[in-house]
Formats: structure tokens, C-alpha cells, sequence
């Protein structure tokens, strides 16, 4: 434990930690640096929750002991004994101060889902006073919805992480003004053929092959496979399992009931809800409905699924990624929740159109295609104004690969790297 703890604490040797891309949820972050409230944010393994830590550890660091500071990352074997022993843990902060002889003020947990019962541990410390701040991390929706978990509430400020948002992606290759976009037009499109070819996990954008890419994409998707969903959720029958993801991950955007998929891969419709539950709780796949005024309507309509991460895709399906459209629409989806867009829906009455999303009081009419050309150009401009009409929508939008123009004073053609400038929530 000792060289475990040593290991993941190079900030104690006064040492920054060099962290190759920025992210926009540090900002949020750190407003609260100050408040005593449990930090505590969740979202898909490999994300880059682990690197927004040591960010938060960097901006400690300019007016902190780097020595009352404590790091720990619980995916660490060195810490199997304590999984199922949360008490325990007073043995990790008491064994870090016997080694730096200085009262650790500040925790960062990492994976801390791995800990079964982890919120009886912090609720007691944050009761007691015992931290400045305490701040985690968990690749688990289900993380604050357990029995102990309702007793932090009050105490704890939530954010979700998501791998790269395209514009904190070309941000990151200095691309994200208009002047740059401009300039360096023909760099601005490669990297968005990367992006929504490759996904934006964080490592992932640091590589250079494609090999390489997909090598580690295939990695992170069996890792969350295994370790998120069979291992956590129990799943006895993990080959079912596995082939309910495989073709699940190769029919992304369509429209299905539990019923259809039952059929189609001779699993039980009893195990698909349970499945595609796992899959949702890991933050691998969303699920949304038809849009309709009534909630039992949506309830009971037909459903699409979208991968968080087009990278997932790549690593399970050739013959997806062959499908601009398709790749296109589950990137807009997945940019819509970085967006803080929580209320997501499709729309199929007779037409269709891909998203309905509410801002702030205002629902907005989304269509998406590769591009928009004089074979498609009526029927997604219809479907957008059936829908438009139908809900009493004003404002719509057609994303593309990179287009635009104004097709009348309420449908506007966007490219989908300028999504922020029309869709942003602030």
C-alpha cells in the first residue's frame, strides 16, 4: 500500500502533473474549490476523470502543502483488501501521513465505486469535519442512487464527464475560432473525420496511428464490457451478454422495441431490459424515446440507442463506420450531452425527424446528415417542418459534416463544429 500511495502522489515531490489536454468542466469545478461540499463527478471509464483530478490537484497545488493532499486511484490492485471493507480506508489516510508527517486536508478518490459502501466512510468524515474538500470519482450512474448513497444528499455537488467535446477536441489542435477554422480549413476537416471516426477519448486524441487508436479503443471497450457491466451488475451470462452489445454497437440510430431485439438475437426480453440497463448505467449507450406530450405515449413508443463515444463503435463495427450518416447523427447526440442537453428525443409520426431537445423553455428541432445535397435536401427539410409544425417548434436546425446556410427565418444549415455557437445552453 505504501508504494501504491507513494506512486500515485508525485505532486508531494512538488511536481506538477503534465496533462496534455484542458478540460471545460475544471472551471466548474473549481468555483467550489472553497466550499467544504463533496465534489463528486461520474462518467464513462477512461473519459478523463482521472486527468480532471490531477488538474484540481495542479490548482491546489499553487497555494497548498503538496503533502495535504492525498491521490488515490482504487482501480489500483494495491487496494483489492479494502473493496469490501470501506473502514479501511482510515488505514490509507493514516498510512500517507506516517509517511509525509504532515495531516492530509484535501482527498481525491478515484473509481470509488470499487469500494463497496464507500458513502458510509465519506459521510462520516464530511460529518466530522475531518477535509477541506473531498472530491471523487465513479464510472457507475448508479453511484448516488444506492441505499447509503441518499445519505450524502445535500452534502454533494454532481458533475458528468464525458470524453472530449469536439470543441475542446480542436481547442486542443488550436482550432476552435472562426479566424482558425478559416485559415486552416483543410487541417479543420481532417480532424473532424478523426473525431467522428475515431471518438474523443482523451488517449485516443493523442495518437497518431490509426492502428494505435483502434487497438486502444478495442481495449477500453472490453474493459468497460467486463469491469463495468458483467463484474458490477453480476451478470451470469456473460456471452449473451457480450453478443447483445455486439449488435447493439452495430445497429446504433435505429429505431427498436425490447420485443424486436428478443427476436433478433434469441435473448429473452427480460434479459435485453436488464442488459441494455447495464450498458446505460456503465455510460456506454442512451437510450430515448419518441416524443410525445404524453408520458405514457413515450413510455410505450419505440426507442433508439446512441453510443457516448463513436470510438466504441470503431472498435466493434466496420460495416457501421462505413455509414457517414449514421457515425454523423450518434456524434451530434453525443454532442448534445456534452452540451448539458439532459432532455433528448427523436420524433416518427409519418415523418421523421432525429432530435427534439428542450432549452431552457423552448423545444428545438434537430435534423442531421452528412450533408445536405439535391437527392436528400426535401425529405430532411420536410421532416423537419412536419415536426416543427406538429409540436409547435420555431427554431430547427440541419447539422452536417460542413454546411451552412439559412433555409428560411426558423431552419438554419449548420456544419457539426459550430454546434456551440447555435446550441450552447449559457
Amino acid at each position: 500500500m505504501e508504494n501504491a500511495i507513494v506512486l500515485h502522489n508525485q505532486h508531494w515531490q512538488n511536481r506538477q502533473y503534465n496533462i496534455a489536454i484542458s478540460r471545460d468542466l475544471l472551471s466548474n469545478l473549481l468555483k467550489f474549490k472553497n466550499s467544504g461540499l463533496i465534489q463528486i463527478i461520474t462518467g464513462l471509464r477512461r473519459s478523463g476523470k482521472s486527468s480532471l483530478l490531477k488538474l484540481y490537484i495542479n490548482d491546489l497545488l499553487k497555494t497548498e502543502n503538496p503533502k495535504s493532499i492525498l491521490f488515490i486511484n482504487f482501480d489500483d490492485p494495491n487496494y483489492s483488501d479494502i473493496y469490501k471493507s470501506p473502514e479501511k480506508i482510515y488505514d490509507i489516510i493514516d498510512t500517507a501521513e506516517k509517511i509525509t508527517q504532515v495531516r492530509i486536508e484535501y482527498l481525491f478518490f478515484d473509481e470509488i465505486q470499487s469500494v463497496v459502501g464507500w458513502e458510509k466512510y465519506i459521510k462520516s468524515v464530511y460529518d466530522a469535519e475531518r477535509f477541506k474538500k473531498i472530491c471523487i470519482t465513479g464510472s457507475n450512474s448508479q453511484l448516488l442512487l444506492g441505499d447509503y448513497a441518499t445519505l450524502l444528499s445535500g452534502r454533494y455537488i454532481s458533475n458528468n464527464m464525458y470524453p472530449l467535446s469536439i470543441n475542446e477536441y480542436l481547442t486542443h489542435f488550436d482550432l476552435s475560432s472562426s479566424i482558425e477554422k478559416i485559415q486552416h480549413r483543410a487541417k479543420l476537416l481532417s480532424k473532424v473525420d478523426s473525431f467522428w471516426g475515431f471518438g474523443s477519448f482523451p488517449e485516443v486524441v493523442l495518437q497518431e496511428s490509426d492502428h494505435i487508436k483502434h487497438e486502444i479503443l478495442t481495449n477500453y471497450y472490453n474493459s468497460i464490457i467486463i469491469k463495468d457491466c458483467v463484474v458490477n451488475k453480476g451478470i451470469r451470462d456473460s456471452k449473451s451478454f457480450k453478443e447483445l452489445a455486439f449488435y447493439i454497437f452495430n445497429n446504433l440510430t435505429t429505431q427498436f422495441s425490447y420485443n424486436s431485439l428478443a427476436k433478433a438475437t434469441g435473448i429473452n426480453d427480460v434479459s435485453i431490459k436488464e442488459y441494455i440497463n447495464a450498458m446505460q448505467e456503465a455510460y456506454m449507450i442512451y437510450e430515448i424515446h419518441n416524443f410525445s406530450f404524453k408520458i405514457k405515449t413515450q413510455i410505450k413508443s419505440r426507442r433508439k440507442l446512441y453510443a457516448i463515444d463513436n470510438g466504441l463503435i470503431n472498435a466493434t463495427s466496420l460495416k457501421f463506420s462505413e455509414n457517414k450518416g449514421r457515425m454523423l447523427e450518434n456524434t451530434v447526440f453525443g454532442e448534445l450531452l456534452k452540451l448539458g442537453f439532459s432532455k433528448i428525443f427523436f420524433y416518427n409520426e409519418s415523418k421523421e425527424c432525429d432530435f427534439i431537445i428542450k432549452k431552457h423553455d423552448e423545444l428545438i428541432a434537430i435534423q442531421v446528415t452528412y450533408e445536405l445535397n439535391n437527392f436528400n435536401r426535401d425529405r430532411e427539410i420536410n421532416g423537419l417542418l412536419f415536426a416543427q409544425k406538429k409540436i409547435g417548434i420555431s427554431e430547427g436546425y440541419i447539422i452536417t459534416y460542413s454546411q451552412q446556410e439559412t433555409i428560411n427565418d426558423n431552419i438554419s444549415v449548420i456544419p457539426i463544429y459550430d454546434m456551440i455557437e447555435y446550441l450552447s445552453l449559457r
